[in-house]
C-alpha cells in the first residue's frame, strides 16, 4: 500500500520571545540516513543551543519512528514534533529543529508550542510524493530467461540491479510489494530461484 512521503528539503524559521527556532524537513528512508541528516544540521548550525528531531521511517500507520529533545526538557521538543509528522499522516520523513536561545525562558507549555508550531510551519510547506513499498529480493536465472525477466519487470513497475553473469545469471530484483505474488508466480513458472 502506498503512502505520501516528502519530495523534497524544506526549510522554515520562526522566532518566539527572542529564541530563533529554524526547522529542516528532509526525506529519509534509514535510521543512517537520519543520523547523516542530523550531523549535517548539527555542522551547519555548531553554536546553536539544541538540535532537537523526529523521524517516521515507512509508512505513516506501522513505520518506525524515533525522538529527541537534545537537552530541552522531557517531552517538550522531540514529542510535539514527531506529534506533528503523524498528525500530518506522512512517513519516510525527519524533521529537525534548531533551536538558538534569545534570553527569554518560555517554560514547558512554551516549548512544546514552539517546537511543534516550528514543525507544522516546515511540514505544511512541504510537498508529497506517494512512496511505494518495495521488497529487495535475489534471483539466480538461465541466460534465456532474463528477456522474459525483463519484460516481466517493466509491466510491473521492478527494477533488476547488480546483475552477475557467471555460468547463470544473478540478480537483485527491487520489485513493489503488492506484485511480489506476481512475481514469485512468474518465478515457479520459468523455474527462477528466489533468495529473500
Amino acid at each position: 500500500m502506498s503512502y505520501p512521503s516528502p519530495a523534497g528539503p524544506v526549510d522554515r524559521e520562526i522566532e518566539i520571545n527572542k529564541s530563533r527556532f529554524i526547522a529542516w524537513l528532509r526525506p529519509v528512508r534509514s535510521r543512517d540516513e537520519g543520523q547523516a541528516v542530523l550531523a549535517e544540521a548539527r555542522a551547519r548550525y555548531p553554536d546553536a543551543t539544541h538540535h532537537c528531531h523526529a523521524w517516521l521511517i515507512g509508512s505513516p500507520a506501522s513505520g518506525e519512528g524515533a525522538m529527541n529533545d537534545d537537552g530541552e526538557p522531557s517531552g517538550t521538543a522531540g514529542k510535539p514534533i514527531f506529534n506533528v509528522i503523524q498528525h500530518k499522516g506522512v512517513g519516510d520523513v525527519m524533521v529537525v529543529v534548531i533551536r538558538y536561545f534569545g534570553g527569554v525562558k518560555l517554560g514547558a507549555g512554551g516549548l512544546v508550542r514552539a517546537y511543534a508550531g516550528a514543525a507544522e510551519a516546515v511540514l505544511s510547506a512541504m510537498r508529497v510524493i506517494e512512496q511505494v513499498p518495495e521488497n529487495e529480493l535475489t534471483l539466480d536465472f538461465d541466460f534465456p530467461d532474463e528477456q522474459p525477466l525483463r519484460h516481466w519487470c517493466d509491466q510491473y513497475q521492478a527494477r533488476l540491479e547488480d546483475i552477475q553473469y557467471t555460468q547463470r545469471v544473478s540478480a537483485r530484483i527491487i520489485v513493489p510489494t503488492e506484485h511480489q505474488p506476481a512475481l514469485e508466480a512468474f518465478c515457479g513458472a520459468h523455474g527462477i530461484s528466489i533468495e529473500k
